[in-house]
């Protein structure tokens, strides 16, 4: 009977603390779907709902080509954090000399260094390359910065693989490539999801590295485009609203087909 009831009392406060977290997200829709012109309390209910600022914020925000940007540079980024780190976790994880161990060290401590230590060098290391205003340049620095973590991932999820895999592998004739390839690439998906929806998001939400290295050029991320667009109004903020949800629905949708990906590999990591 005590367990129930402390199962019961556990999951009405973790319901409470969902209805906390929901409650800013429940004002931006009600406040998304507000007719124009309507100068009631920010808080009152919306009883008349419209789609009309969805349209007027995609038109006046540009956010078509702002989220052909973000959907570039997060794709890349997440792309290029997996094969890179996919490719370096394999050896990490495998080797059993020395300087694995210090390489792996060096990774970790990439965890702890801040980004913004970056900053300044990458800045004038993308001017000079002739890279800066361009989304390459954003790719590159996101590449960077999300691969210690990845390497992370996908090294402590490998470490709980069995090396009988290979060695059967081995046996049949396959190289190291041939091996990670076609043995433990399919075995890692569930981590490569876990890094791919951890990578998406933090890329796709930044808004610094994007305002430092695209500053003057035509392209935008979603999050620029919002900011500006925001900028513009004084409190318009169905128009904001509607932007906001606009630039963060590609990345919503994304994590709802990958979040099953997320436990399983972070379970793997963590046994490893």
């Amino acid at each position: 009977m005590r367990a129930r009831v402390g199962n019961v009392a556990g999951e009405v406060g973790l319901l409470l603390l969902a209805l906390v977290f929901l409650a800013p997200l429940l004002v931006g829709i009600n406040l998304a779907l507000r007719a124009p012109g309507l100068t009631t309390s920010y808080d009152a209910l919306t009883t008349h709902p419209v789609l009309s600022e969805f349209t007027a914020a995609w038109r006046q925000a540009g956010m078509g080509s702002a989220i052909l940007t973000s959907l570039l540079i997060t794709g890349s980024s997440v792309l290029g954090v997996l094969v890179f780190a996919g490719l370096g976790a394999y050896p990490l994880a495998r080797s059993t000399a020395r300087w694995s161990k210090v390489t792996f060290g060096a990774f970790a401590t990439g965890l702890l260094l801040p980004f913004q230590l970056a900053l300044v060098p990458l800045f004038e290391t993308m001017r000079s390359a002739h890279l800066l205003g361009t989304p390459w340049s954003v790719v590159i620095y996101e590449i960077a910065v999300n691969l210690p973590a990845a390497v992370f991932i996908l090294t402590g999820f490998l470490r709980g693989v069995p090396v009988e895999y290979e060695e059967a592998a081995a046996l049949d004739g396959a190289g190291p490539f041939g091996t990670w390839w076609r043995v433990l690439v399919p075995l890692m998906l569930p981590a490569f999801g876990t890094v791919a929806i951890i990578v998406a998001v933090i890329v796709w939400n930044d808004f610094l590295t994007p305002l430092l290295f695209l500053s003057g050029a035509a392209s935008q991320t979603a999050p620029l485009a919002v900011y500006t667009f925001a900028g513009q109004l004084a409190q318009n903020y169905p128009l904001i609203f509607a932007s906001l949800f606009i630039a963060i629905s590609p990345l919503l949708i994304f994590f709802v087909v990958m979040q099953r990906h997320v436990i399983r590999g972070f379970a793997g990591g963590l046994k490893g």
